[in-house]
């Protein structure tokens, strides 16, 4: 099953910010892939779940740690 974003969410990659545009539904024994369209340059890549993570957003009250 796939679901696409009405509004693309933005994330971080190891090759630096992007937005996911769509995800893939990995089934029961994988990991979700993640479509992410990335800001330097606009490649497509495909990420697991374990490889991104959500940017800050105060929308959707997603802060940083403080330590």
């Amino acid at each position: 099953m796939i679901h696409e974003f009405t509004n693309p969410m933005p994330i971080i990659t190891e090759h630096g910010k992007g937005y996911v545009w769509y995800v893939r539904d990995g089934g029961g024994f994988e990991n979700d892939i993640f479509c992410v369209i990335l800001c330097d340059g606009g490649q497509v890549k495909h990420y697991t779940s374990k490889q991104i993570s959500v940017e800050k957003n105060g929308t959707l009250e997603i802060h940083e740690k403080n330590t």
